[in-house]
């Protein structure tokens, strides 16, 4: 799913803690696993005093005097293009990233499925990704993750990123991007119903938030009554659960320290699963267009490996309101996308429909706010 990366928790202490790639809800004033989209370090994980930008779990020699110093986030010098130089104009880039490539890769997934299943076209666009990321990682010699780590960012991934992202470009083969888009919102409040299951105490707002969240599923559905509609709902909301609760069961585990190393195993891993279980059944490739191929390509180099690293920036050196943002403005750029390029038809149940579905996930980030005595 590209939405909206959570943090990893160095041993499973907070069973109330939700994270995010949407995470259950965001987190207090530094980033922890109820934000992030993908698992990577947490709270405890080394900091480097000498640069706001270097991820933690980074070690490195002291830079010479003619040598620039190394950031995670800047791009090499041969690119024809570079990242702006002020903090405010990167945040401003990283922003836009997140905003507009995310809200577009619901058009991107719409045309891919003309030449790919669903399933396979979750799992090779993640797998490649991942492995594009890993190398990018490698290169600034990162803390390399145990046994258990990876195995648990597989766990992680497969649920975040192999049955998310599966699930929701099989229900996109009947339901419209916007629509898709607005119900991947409710993430957060699939997220507080696995808080509740998990024991977490659940304040009587936070239920109504969830209340108010499914009215607004019902009118998004509203007027489109086909079975084919309703399956393709009803499994786009299994991947909101499916992310929802790897999202929780990243809080849980203990993952890799470095946070792209991390996420790069997640998307990897996670792609590398759903790729075999849709090879096993049966789900082939039989022709591919132009379209479905930039289609594609857009979503692993662009979808994938640059959102997901324009959001953890944003983890890193915004507050967690901004960095969560996207779950307000994703829906609402896919929805115009899809009317724009794609002849979807806005009704009034659609903008009624995602108004509600907002309002609550916001009503559920204040009641979370409020139970932290952040507000």
């Amino acid at each position: 799913m590209s939405t909206p990366l959570p943090p990893s928790r160095s041993s499973a202490s907070d069973s109330s803690a939700l994270p995010f790639v949407p995470p259950a809800h965001p987190p207090q004033s530094q980033p922890s696993a109820d934000v992030l989209p993908f698992p990577h370090a947490g709270a405890d994980a080394p900091t480097s005093s000498s640069s706001a930008d270097v991820l933690p779990g980074v070690t490195s020699a002291p830079p010479l005097a003619d040598t620039p110093v190394r950031r995670p986030f800047n791009l090499p010098g041969h690119f024809p293009f570079r990242l702006p130089a002020t903090r405010s104009g990167r945040v401003a880039l990283a922003l836009c990233v997140v905003y507009l490539v995310w809200g577009s890769t619901y058009m991107a997934v719409h045309l891919s499925l003309e030449s790919f299943p669903p399933l396979m076209l979750s799992g090779l666009r993640n797998l490649f990704a991942g492995i594009g990321l890993f190398i990018f990682a490698a290169r600034r010699d990162p803390v390399w993750p145990t046994f258990a780590e990876v195995r648990n960012a597989a766990a992680v991934g497969t649920l975040l990123v192999g049955l998310s992202s599966g699930m929701l470009a099989f229900g996109m083969r009947t339901v419209e991007t916007g629509t898709a888009a607005v119900m991947v919102a409710t993430v957060p409040l699939f997220a507080t119903v696995i808080a509740a299951i998990a024991g977490r105490k659940v304040a009587k707002g936070e239920w109504i938030a969830v209340g108010l969240g499914l009215v607004g599923i019902a009118l998004l559905n509203h007027g489109d009554p086909s079975s084919g509609s309703t399956a393709g709902s009803l499994a786009i909301l299994c991947g909101a659960i499916f992310w929802a609760g790897g999202s929780f069961l990243a809080g849980r585990l203990k993952l890799p320290s470095d946070l792209l190393v991390s996420t790069a195993l997640q998307i990897s891993l996670g792609g590398a699963m759903a790729t075999i279980v849709a090879w096993v059944s049966g789900e082939r490739i039989v022709s591919m267009g132009f379209t479905p191929f930039v289609a594609y390509l857009y979503l692993m180099l662009v979808g994938s490996m640059a959102a997901y690293v324009a959001y953890a920036y944003l983890i890193r050196h915004t507050s967690p309101i901004i960095a969560s943002s996207c779950m307000y403005v994703n829906p609402v750029v896919a929805v115009v996308i899809g009317a724009v390029f794609l002849g979807e038809v806005i009704t009034k149940w659609t903008v009624m429909a995602t108004l509600i579905i907002l309002a609550s996930v916001g009503l559920s980030f204040w009641f979370d706010y409020k139970r932290r005595g952040l507000v």
